[in-house]
């Protein structure tokens, strides 16, 4: 098969959690490009204080690291693969918040961040229970 083919193949009869991980994959890149796209958009939906230094362009990097995220969730999820969905459970259950809490308490993007350290064990969480129901 070519990179293109493979690429656009989907499983058949996904399951409830392969299309959450798709629409999780969905917003990931949205708000990816978002970031990219207008890394000032933070202070506006997160009421994050405005940048001083080069926040913008690490803005920007976070923003081609939350697309990154969402193409993996995206086309994992198009796999049907359980194993995708298992260990997307397990790194934003445990991962996520053990990186992202102890940098919202000392003050870095405490909003934004905060949201992403809440949202993403959330989203894992339904991505779990979708998962125990097949």
């Amino acid at each position: 098969m070519s990179l293109l083919s493979d690429l656009f193949y989907k499983a058949h009869n996904l399951s409830p959690a392969s299309n959450f991980s798709i629409l999780n994959g969905i917003f990931y890149m949205a708000t990816g490009g978002l970031f990219i796209l207008w890394p000032d958009s933070v202070q506006i939906l997160f009421q994050d204080p405005p940048f001083v230094g080069h926040e913008q362009a690490l803005f920007r990097v976070i923003g081609m690291a939350v697309f990154v995220i969402g193409w993996m969730y995206f086309f994992g999820g198009r796999s049907g693969l359980r194993q995708f969905v298992a260990a997307s459970i397990i790194d934003r259950i445990f991962l996520v918040p053990a990186v992202l809490l102890p940098l919202v308490f000392s003050g870095v993007f405490p909003h934004s961040l905060g949201i992403f350290a809440i949202l993403d064990p959330c989203l894992g969480l339904a991505a779990w229970i979708l998962s125990r129901r097949n």
